[in-house]
């Protein structure tokens, strides 16, 4: 049972409504002799008791015309049925995407001045303010009829990796303005999907330009059927890491290879510095570590004692370069540009060299040893690096004929042209080598390629259209991030994602006054529509409770409902 709130109630503030003649009909108003909704609302400054008086045609020519019509400063002060205030609301909201605080902060915060309970400062947010940011979204269709008319539409479509077989999240932003046409989930990722999906775009009847997308297989004839006259333009990083798959898997296995050899030859020295690490290292806190004290500069001495004390000093520089081959032996990849194996192996050529100049100056037994494990090390996947690396240049320099910023005047089919002559060039230097695996290297590159080509040039005649994709990824993984930021859990993460992340993938307004002016500016039929989404969206996960009262109690009314329905004659 809800705990009741004491709220004092004022004397009231009646609205009335603002309007002289009727939309409908154009006649005259009349105001009637009493109020409607007769509410106390608490704001962020103040608790104040509101209610309006309706006005009605005076010649009603239907049904339209006979309803009251309320005050419009009267709705803007609270949602309807609610007695939290639109600016109550949007701190919520505010402080929930903006500064991503978990709910007991901002509840912390708000009942310093309204009174409310942790739990409905969760369902303000849900409930109340990602309906209403969505609904403000809504309210941009007449810029977007405008643009799509003046310029066309450019449309960026990504979905976020499913988990768990729950369905994927998609989302369809136009590129010019962020502004969101369609976020949703699929249940599976096929033509049929894609075109349910795009369709209620196409039905819009508004020019569009212009489809980037990271050419999913379904995508394909799912653009082709829902904007025939659109071009269809593939990111250009997608391109290169499925170019780059199978160097990036070669690339893994030698650095795999290199980094047991390296164990292998210098690894009891390497593990010297964990024998010897302290338990305890950097403390701070009220009762910190103490600061450690330089070491002096030694004067001139005896060279006995000054062999005696250059000892530490060779020590340290020793741990140094183990610890720096330690870190080298962590190193991750991430294709298509950032491949770790190719990485490792040029690193620890460096360290070699390093060891090189101080065996030169002064010969040591641990750097020798070093210096020699790591050079056999080195020279069993030396082969190896020099045909990845040189698929790695094969990598770049088909990016650089991409890049945009060296030829900014060049149209599409000039670029195509580059890029022709590079794969060409490509297959001629790995046939000159002999090499079979820079030849199968060369083959992949050459078969990903033609399937991209139809989607790779669009962007140097269209101003607007992006080379990449990035901007949906890096989307997803920001809300990912806030996610984790406002709740601490990855499974919370992941639950969110499947019951919200449609809304809250709807990006957030400028300020917090400019947050209160938008969601007063919504239509309150518009919030209920909005509402009932989210409710059977929501409705899905109703079985999904660990819950052993609750799951009881959903069980139990299964039951109910099955006896309920009439009873069938036969098996």
């Amino acid at each position: 049972m809800r705990t009741p709130k004491a709220l004092p109630r004022t004397s009231p503030t009646v609205y009335t409504c603002e309007l002289d003649v009727c939309p409908q009909c154009n006649g005259t108003l009349q105001a009637v002799d009493y109020w409607n909704g007769l509410k106390t609302v608490q704001t962020m400054s103040a608790v104040m008791t509101i209610a309006y008086r309706p006005k009605v045609c005076s010649t009603p020519t239907g049904l339209a015309c006979e309803s009251l019509l309320p005050s419009a400063e009267w709705q803007q002060i609270a949602p309807k049925y609610s007695t939290y205030g639109y600016d109550v609301i949007a701190q919520a909201g505010w402080d929930r995407q903006k500064h991503n605080l978990p709910f007991e902060t901002i509840h912390a915060y708000l009942k310093e001045h309204v009174q409310i309970s942790e739990a409905y400062v969760r369902y303000l947010y849900y409930h109340k303010y990602l309906p209403l940011l969505a609904c403000h979204e809504r309210q941009r269709l007449p810029e977007l009829t405008r643009l799509a008319h003046t310029s066309g539409l450019l449309l960026g479509l990504d979905g976020l990796m499913p988990e768990g077989g729950e369905p994927q999240l998609w989302l369809v932003r136009e590129l010019q303005t962020g502004w969101t046409l369609r976020c949703g989930w699929l249940s599976a990722e096929d033509e049929t999907a894609f075109v349910e999906f795009l369709r209620p775009i196409a039905d819009l009847h508004l020019p569009v330009k212009a489809v980037l997308s990271d050419k999913q297989r379904g995508l394909l004839p799912a653009v082709a059927t829902v904007f025939p006259n659109a071009y269809h333009a593939f990111c250009q990083l997608h391109y290169l890491k499925n170019a780059a798959t199978p160097v990036a898997a070669a690339d893994e296995q030698m650095k795999i290879t290199l980094r047991q050899q390296v164990r292998a030859e210098v690894g009891a020295l390497i593990r010297q510095k964990q024998a010897g690490k302290p338990a305890v290292l950097t403390v701070t806190g009220l009762i910190p570590s103490p600061t450690p004290t330089p070491a002096p500069v030694p004067a001139a001495a005896h060279p006995t004692a000054a062999r005696r004390d250059a000892e530490p000093a060779r020590a340290a520089i020793v741990q140094d370069l183990l610890q720096r081959v330690r870190y080298l032996l962590t190193l991750k990849g991430r294709p298509p540009f950032r491949l770790a194996g190719i990485e490792m192996f040029e690193h620890l050529q460096d360290v070699v060299r390093c060891l090189d100049r101080l065996v030169r100056h002064q010969p040591e037994p641990r750097v020798l040893a070093l210096r020699q494990g790591l050079r056999a090390a080195l020279c069993r996947v030396r082969a190896d690096y020099r045909e990845l690396n040189q698929a790695a240049i094969w990598l770049d320099q088909l990016a650089e004929v991409l890049e945009p910023d060296q030829h900014p005047r060049c149209s599409g089919d000039q670029v195509r042209t580059a890029w022709r002559a590079q794969l060409k060039q490509i297959a001629a230097e790995a046939t000159d080598t002999g090499s079979v695996r820079l030849q199968e290297f060369s083959a992949t590159i050459h078969k990903v390629s033609d399937s991209y080509a139809a989607g790779l040039f669009h962007t140097y005649d269209l101003a607007d259209l992006p080379r990449t994709n990035n901007a949906r990824e890096s989307e997803f993984r920001n809300l990912r991030r806030r996610l984790l930021r406002t709740t601490g859990q990855v499974g919370a993460v992941r639950r969110l994602l499947h019951r919200a992340g449609a809304w809250e993938l709807i990006p957030r307004l400028g300020s917090l006054s400019e947050t209160v002016t938008a969601l007063t500016e919504v239509a309150q039929d518009e919030l209920v529509k909005e509402q009932q989404r989210i409710h059977a969206h929501r409705a899905r996960f109703r079985l999904h409770t660990r819950s052993v009262k609750q799951s009881r109690r959903q069980l139990n009314q299964l039951v109910r409902r099955w006896h309920a329905l009439p009873a069938t004659h036969g098996p």
